[in-house]
């Protein structure tokens, strides 16, 4: 009998093609889009879609991929895992007050519920919300019939489309390790003795569901099959899909249809979990499993990979599974090497694979295609035509998904044109002259140890800056954005289009400038910004600066909620032909006696959120990325700024300089064994961008949304003068453990200056000055030396309006002056 050939994708883009989503959901939220017309714009998104899949020929469709925010939260809202203080509320409301916090005041009654956290999922850009979880007030339910998303968007498909789709579901055990302890949850609560056995059974009862309502097949999520396993971690799969196959054995036995399980693991390789841990716990209960062969090129042969795989199938004795493989980039923007993809695929078949138990082969993206553009169609007036060329994103990723499945079933003559256009386009990238620099290269070359140091350790360089800056004790700072305003999107959209001339546009972004400089003069803020209104996002436009970056004109991917990013493309060689922000930073100087910082971002932030050439190792890339900061930094040290222009007495130099890192924990790879490996080069890179400067001038950081203690000592060997980091979103826990300074916190025996942020910057909501207070309160305890503690916000302020953004620095301000005295 021969193996069946079939396509698959693991999820897809959810804002649309022209980002509606959205625009729908910012329109709700500021009360101009019904609650009938968000919803009717999403299923009018989630159609379209599913009707190009449909199209494009497409085996295996998913539903239950889009969401209103977020995945995890949809989950959390699936299995009734809601916590206590959002039961008051119900319906939209309740769901994004989870995910943004809510401040309102109706008749007698206010509500002012602060958000859940938020951090990034896995090592990718994408953040989602985590769950917390109390051992009294939570409970695990199915949400009833009509709310439950996974069954209402799978009838939608199937009713209207006739298209009968693979419901995309997050494992039982992967959305509790997802989840996180309430803050006041006792000391001792295990949520996996506590959670484990109701999490299965409402995981079970929703499988039930879907099969009485059609679905012959489930994709389960469970990436965290792809971590280092500790001991609770590993026993919980065990224990979980034991209970599982339990349950749906009875379930079968009392007539109930269940769907067939297909278990999706992604963004590395399984490893010894896969001998250790899929093959004699979840292998037996499950019908197919699939493995991103993509994400692990550098440190494993994806056909030897694959073969492991059928060998753990065959060796269970396990007849009619299927086997999925990632072969296709989820996550990266180049067009998919087809000759090599069908090469491992038809390695992994000369294997018998029948004989294995293996009845299907799936030719599938490596993970969700969340993480892609939607399609190179919006680039069609792109001048950069060989750059567009090189590129797939989500629509072109369908496709060559089918074009693979299509070559394997009947054979490679059959999508003969195809083939040979793809193979023509990886050969022009492979040999176009625009990859490599001979002078980035010489430039490399020539770097010495010594470049990666500051002249003079931490300690002599804080007295030499106290005496420069002359700041107060707890000094208010921001961390560089201010809102972006309609007007200025569109002024920047108008010279971009060249409907309005550069000499206006910059007379327009001084004015922005003269009127930031001046709010934070009214506010009291000690160290200044200029506000960044030049900027359309802070790797974007530093690319657009650089050489070596290219660029998309509908490129957006999902970041947060209805946060979208437009990732530059790194294509060859980076350098910095001259300088980028000296004079934005050097004319807001002259506006103000107050220092004013120099604002940019680093070199790993500028990797980890751009879409990464894949011809050279990332360290490389990275390497080159921090020499072309470094000039950018030095150029600002040493400018002056001219004594005779604008306010009298203001400083003649830039003394304050910042480098913001949110991404350093994101690159992070997954496995523990290569950790020590990226961190030396990701501080390296930072050290390298940083270190060229005197000891009188400040160089900040800024880390956001991230599990920050397991670098914590990388963050140490930064040796930034200032970090600031996010702290009110996730309710202290990042940088405090179990709200104290000792265990695992981030500032525990840290030794320079630090600012976990007093407010949250992703809610309208502004917290009471008590609470701020009680914030700096436990961040000056932890860290012990008040002299090193700063007061700042979360994160920038751009998606933010000017009113509540006055409001909590205003209230900022008053607690820093409070703690003074």
């Amino acid at each position: 009998m021969s193996v069946q050939i079939s396509s698959a994708i693991l999820g897809f883009p959810r804002f649309g093609p022209n980002r509606e989503l959205k625009h729908l959901v910012e329109g709700f939220w500021a009360k101009k889009v019904t609650e009938k017309d968000l919803l009717d714009g999403a299923k009018t998104l989630r159609l379209n879609h599913w009707r190009l899949q449909k199209d494009a020929g497409l085996d295996y469709i998913p539903s239950n991929d889009f969401s209103l925010y977020d995945q995890v939260l949809d989950a959390a809202v699936a299995y009734g895992a809601i916590p206590a203080r959002y039961k008051s509320i119900d319906g939209l409301t309740q769901y994004f007050a989870m995910a943004r916090g809510i401040q309102q005041k109706d008749g007698d009654v206010t509500i002012d519920l602060p958000s859940l956290p938020m951090s990034k999922y896995f090592d990718t850009n994408y953040h989602y919300v985590p769950v917390s979880l109390h051992p009294e007030t939570t409970t695990f339910e199915l949400a009833p019939a009509d709310r439950l998303k996974p069954l209402q968007h799978f009838l939608e498909a199937k009713n209207e489309l006739g298209i009968v789709t693979r419901p995309v579901l997050l494992g039982p055990v992967t959305f509790l390790e997802l989840s996180r302890a309430s803050r006041d949850a006792p000391v001792d609560f295990n949520k996996w003795a506590t959670f484990l056995n109701a999490a299965v059974g409402v995981f079970a009862d929703l499988l039930a569901t879907l099969g009485e309502a059609g679905a012959e097949a489930v994709q389960v999520d469970e990436p965290c099959l792809v971590l280092d396993l500790s001991g609770p971690l590993k026993t919980a799969y065990t224990d979980a899909y034991t209970l599982l196959g339990s349950i749906l054995a009875n379930k079968r036995a009392s007539g109930a249809t269940i769907p067939k399980l297909i278990v999706t693991t992604y963004f590395e390789a399984l490893r010894e979990n896969l001998t250790d841990v899929f093959a004699p716990a979840i292998l037996p209960v499950v019908d197919g499993i699939h493995v991103d062969l993509i994400r692990t090129l550098e440190s494993l042969n994806p056909v030897a990979y694959a073969k492991d795989v059928v060998a753990a199938v065959a060796a269970a004795g396990r007849q009619g599974f299927s086997v999925s493989l990632g072969v296709v980039d989820g996550r990266n923007v180049w067009k998919t090497d087809l000759a090599r993809a069908i090469g491992w695929l038809d390695a992994v078949r000369a294997v018998d694979l029948t004989a294995a138990g293996v009845a299907e082969l799936v030719v599938a993206s490596s993970c969700s295609l969340l993480h892609s553009p939607h399609s190179t169609e919006a680039e069609k007036n792109n001048k950069d035509k060989e750059l567009v060329s090189w590129l797939a994103f989500a629509v072109q990723k369908v496709h060559e998904i089918v074009t693979i499945t299509t070559a394997l079933r009947d054979g490679p003559t059959a999508v003969a044109a195809a083939l040979a256009d793809n193979a023509a386009s990886i050969e022009s990238r492979k040999t176009s002259k625009r990859i490599h620099n001979a002078t980035v290269a010489a430039r490399v070359a020539d770097v010495t140890r010594d470049m990666y140091s500051r002249k003079s350790p931490y300690p002599t360089r804080q007295q030499v800056q106290a005496s420069a800056l002359g700041l107060p004790a707890f000094p208010t700072t921001t961390i560089g954005s201010f809102p972006q305003t309609a007007s200025l999107r569109k002024i920047r959209a108008q010279n971009r289009a060249g409907s309005l001339a550069t000499d206006e546009y910059e007379r327009l972004l001084r004015e922005e400038i003269q009127l930031v400089v001046r709010e934070q003069e009214a506010l009291g803020l000690d160290v200044l910004v200029h506000g960044e209104p030049e900027r359309n996002d802070m790797v974007e436009y530093f690319g657009e600066l650089l050489d070596g970056y290219g660029f998309t004109a509908n490129g957006w991917v999902q970041s947060y909620g209805s946060r979208g990013v437009k990732p530059p493309i790194i294509y060859g060689d980076v350098s910095r032909p001259e300088p980028m922000t000296v004079r934005w930073s050097t004319y807001a100087q002259t506006l103000s006696t107050k220092p004013v910082k120099g604002m940019l971002t680093g070199p790993i932030t500028m990797l980890c959120w751009s879409f990464v050439r894949d011809d050279q190792p990332r360290s490389a890339t990275a390497q080159q990325l921090a020499l072309a900061i470094r000039d950018e930094v030095v150029d600002l040290a040493e400018a002056v700024v001219p004594p005779e222009l604008g306010v009298p007495g203001h400083p003649t130099r830039i003394r304050a300089i910042q480098i913001d890192e949110p991404a350093l924990r994101e690159g992070l790879p997954l496995r523990r064994r290569l950790w020590q490996i990226y961190l030396d080069w990701a501080v390296d890179a930072f050290r390298l961008a940083s270190s060229g400067v005197a000891d009188d001038v400040q160089i900040h950081s800024h880390m956001c949304y991230a599990e920050f203690q397991d670098i914590r000592d990388a963050i140490v060997a930064l040796d930034c003068d200032v970090l600031s980091i996010e702290n009110a979103k996730n309710d202290m826990q990042t940088v405090l453990a179990d709200g104290t300074a000792g265990g695992d916190s981030v500032l525990a025996g840290y030794p320079n200056e630090v600012g976990p942020g007093l407010f949250d910057i992703h809610t309208s909501r502004v917290p009471p000055q008590t609470e701020m207070a009680a914030r700096l309160a436990a961040v000056a305890a932890a860290v012990g030396d008040p002299r090193r503690v700063w007061v700042n916000p979360d994160c920038g302020l751009k998606t933010r309006q000017w009113k509540e953004t006055r409001e909590a620095l205003s209230t900022m301000v008053a607690v820093a002056v409070a703690a003074r005295s």
